[in-house]
């Protein structure tokens, strides 16, 4: 009795899901434990998903590798267009493709601040756009969810990073904003801020400085990076139905970063 009843909370069966940037890292997790709770699976990225979907449809799931970049409205408008000539119907966007540049005000350029915003601010609002049309003309209740990040609250030590920081405070905002936009048409739009996650981008030397990684640990009051896996119990909520009544909300994972 409890096992279904859990079930019924929480199942995404009959849902078709989009993760952007599901290629690998944090994307690729989210899309398998979508996939996991039954959800069908479409992935957006720059540069193909084929692990993932190998990894889903191994596991008995369904998955969809489309080719589009979220800062291009066309690819993404045909990118969704596919979606719905494939599964005939769009439920669940987890908008996660993102880029971040470790260089302060005199290092960056301006074309880095420009790509930050653009990929992280400006795609997740093309997603969300074209989402919510095919959502609104298919009659779904649909669940939007942004990842923003704690360094939208907070400023990072000792990277300097102002760009992707002031990214990712955006996104928070935006979906707030977005939430009250499309409350009427029954879309529910919420983000969630994670610390810092142990994938490759942030853990492997080829793409962060070893001295960052040393600075970072001491400042962890868990004394450790989250898991990808640790993220998602609060994406499935929010993609739940049992998330019905939430919207504009920013659930803050950071294991206790921004507190301190």
């Amino acid at each position: 009795m409890i096992e279904n009843y859990i079930r019924n909370l929480f199942t995404l069966e009959g849902k078709v899901a989009l993760v952007t940037g599901g290629g690998r890292g944090i994307g690729q997790v989210i899309a398998r434990e979508l996939a996991r709770c039954g959800a069908d699976i479409a992935i957006f990225s720059r540069s193909g998903a084929p692990e993932t979907v190998k990894i889903i449809q191994g596991e008995g799931g369904r998955a969809l590798d489309i080719l589009a970049d979220v800062t291009d409205e066309a690819q993404v408008a045909s990118g969704i267009a596919q979606i719905i000539e494939h599964y005939g119907h769009l439920d669940i966007v987890i908008n996660n493709a993102g880029v971040c540049y470790h260089k302060d005000i005199f290092e960056a350029s301006v074309e880095e601040w420009r790509q930050c915003l653009e990929i992280n601010l400006t795609g997740e609002y093309i997603v969300c756009r074209e989402a919510a049309r095919a959502m609104i003309d298919g009659n779904i209740a649909g669940s939007i969810i942004n990842i923003a990040s704690v360094s939208g609250h907070v400023v990072n030590i000792p990277q300097c990073q102002a760009a992707y920081n002031a990214s990712k405070a955006g996104v928070i905002h935006m979906t707030k904003s977005l939430a009250i936009e499309l409350v009427d048409k029954n879309i529910r739009v919420n983000s969630i801020s994670p610390g810092y996650v142990a994938t490759p981008m942030a853990t492997d030397p080829a793409f962060v400085e070893p001295e960052l990684l040393a600075a970072w640990q001491p400042l962890f009051p868990m004394h450790r990076m989250a898991k990808p896996e640790e993220l998602c119990g609060a994406i499935l909520w929010l993609c739940s139905k049992s998330a019905g009544y939430t919207t504009g909300a920013d659930i803050i994972i950071d294991g206790g970063y921004g507190v301190i």
